[in-house]
Parts: structure tokens; sequence; C-alpha cells
């Protein structure tokens, strides 16, 4: 297995503006257009709402609609006969401070249950870490307010800002999934960060098997949540 060198990280900066120039404008219309009502033939009704909201990450920088996780956990949940929308309300560039600003429109229709998978752009550009968790917390605080189940998946810090600032950033999602009694994915990329074989030339950016990485660690934390959901439909 290939590592990418540490000084990936130097660079992620730099990275950052141009993918937020050119894929705010082409990822963000697509997660708008993808939050539409789905109807299935014969009128019947859309089905509830999973949204992840996300980053380029969630958006799937890099590759095709049907490449990104959020697309496969909608297959997985189709494949196994389960009755729920994904949405992926991913934005390229955003940070957790733009997740608050957008969260009104995330949360839009029959919303059961909401993934945050924010905060990757707030540690490149070393923003505050106590910002980021009171955006985060401020997320969290909305959404549990309409009764819906939040799964919050965390990140992790470049090193290039040094380790107080890595674990200040680590443990502010520890003290939100705490705090706010919410399910925790601890690494949303564990297991794909800084493996190139499972990123784009960019070293930031999950390539197709890295998508499928990370969705096998949301579906983990995800497919529970359903199994109780269907139960009771």
């Amino acid at each position: 297995m290939k590592r990418v060198p540490l000084v990936y990280a130097l660079v992620l900066v730099a990275l950052m503006s141009a993918c937020r120039s050119q894929a705010r404008t082409e990822q963000g219309t697509a997660a708008i257009d993808q939050a539409a009502p789905v109807t299935a033939d014969g009128g019947e009704p859309a089905r509830p709402r999973i949204v992840v909201l996300g980053d380029s990450l969630t958006a799937g920088y890099g590759l095709v609609a049907t490449q990104s996780y959020p697309y496969l956990l909608q297959q997985r949940i189709d494949n196994d006969g389960y009755r729920f929308e994904v949405v992926n309300a991913g934005v390229s560039g955003d940070t957790s401070a733009g997740g608050v600003r957008r969260l009104d429109w995330a949360l839009e229709g029959d919303v059961k249950v909401l993934v945050v998978a924010l905060g990757g752009n707030d540690g490149l550009r070393g923003l505050s870490a106590d910002e980021m968790k009171r955006n985060i917390g401020e997320i969290v605080r909305r959404a549990r307010a309409k009764d819906i189940v939040v799964i919050l998946a965390g990140m992790e810090a470049p090193p290039n800002y040094g380790s107080d600032y890595a674990a200040a950033f680590r443990r502010a999602f520890q003290d939100v999934a705490r705090e706010h009694r919410v399910l925790f994915i601890p690494f949303l990329l564990s297991g794909v960060a800084a493996n190139a074989d499972l990123n784009l030339q960019d070293g930031i950016h999950p390539n197709p098997r890295g998508a499928a990485v990370v969705s096998d660690t949301v579906w983990k934390a995800l497919r529970p949540v359903l199994d109780q959901m269907s139960a009771t439909q």
C-alpha cells in the first residue's frame, strides 16, 4: 500500500481554493437538484429522507454522481429493501459555518436522519476549533429539535497546524457527540486518508474505491437506525 507523504498537508489550502471556486457551482447545483422530492411511478409519495450535510467529500468532488458515497448509500438502501431517500447536501468548499447557514434548506421535507460530515475545510484553513464546535453543535441542536436522528462524522486536522490544534480539532467532534448524545463516527475518512490507492491525485478527495470505503463506514452507523425506523413504519 502506497502512502501519501505528509507534505501533502502543506498544499491542501491552495488546492482547496481551486476546488472551491470550480466545484461550489457544479457540486452545489447538483446537491440542490438531488434535494427535489422523489416520487415513484403511480404517484407514490416521496420516501422519508436521509440528508448528508457535507463538503466536497460528500458532494463527490472529481467523481461522477453515481460514485459519490451518498449515492452508494442509496444503492445499499434500495438493494436491502429500505424505503428511504438519500439527499446529497454536499457543497464543495463549505465549512461548518456554511452548514449552519444552509441548514433550513437542507432539512426541508420529511427528513428522518441527518448525517453531519462537515469540518474538513475548517481544518484546512486552520479555523478555530471552538468556533467549529459551536457551529456543529448548533446544527445538531436544531436537527434534534425537529426529532431528526443525527449521525456525526468526525474529521482530522492536517498536521501542519501542530499537535495542539489537531488534538483540539479532534476533541471538538467528540465533545459535540457526547454533549448532544448523538451517534458518532470518529473519522469519516477512516482507512482512506493518506492512502494513495484510495484517493485522487490531489491526495485529498477519495477516488471511486475510496468513496466505497467511506460508504461502508457510514453504513455501519446508519443501518441500525434504519432497521429501528423500518420496524415502526
